[in-house]
């Protein structure tokens, strides 16, 4: 293996900008599988928490079920459980911006970032 100096001087040496982006695209993928190695697997039907790090602070600690992902796996719908959405419905904080029927007893938030969902099941449960 190469040490990092001769990296860096392997990278200097590189003609052009398309020969750089070429290599900077193979280090973020290297960087992304890295990452992803270190997370828990999100994936559709698995259960959890929204973190309390989101905001609205309305939706903090709301439980249900993870749905499909958007196009880059960054962002999932998620299904509240029949409590969660009663309480958001209930919900002061929440005001006018979720709107919620009074005969849904599930519903659906959109975009939720991948990093608010704590899951709660195993993957072994899912």
């Amino acid at each position: 293996m190469p040490t990092l100096a001769e990296v860096r001087a392997f990278i200097s040496e590189l003609p052009d900008v398309v020969s750089v982006a070429v290599l900077q695209e193979a280090a973020t993928a290297r960087l992304l599988q890295l990452n992803a190695d270190q997370r828990p697997v999100i994936t559709p039907g698995r259960t959890g928490r929204i973190s309390t790090g989101i905001t609205p602070a309305c939706l903090r600690l709301l439980t249900g079920t993870v749905q499909q992902p958007n196009r880059t796996g960054t962002r999932f719908d998620f299904l509240l459980d029949e409590a969660s959405t009663e309480r958001l419905r209930r919900d002061p904080n929440n005001g006018s911006r979720f709107r919620i029927a009074t005969d849904e007893t599930r519903y659906r938030l959109q975009k939720v970032p991948a990093s608010c969902i704590e899951l709660t099941d195993t993957p072994a449960d899912s």
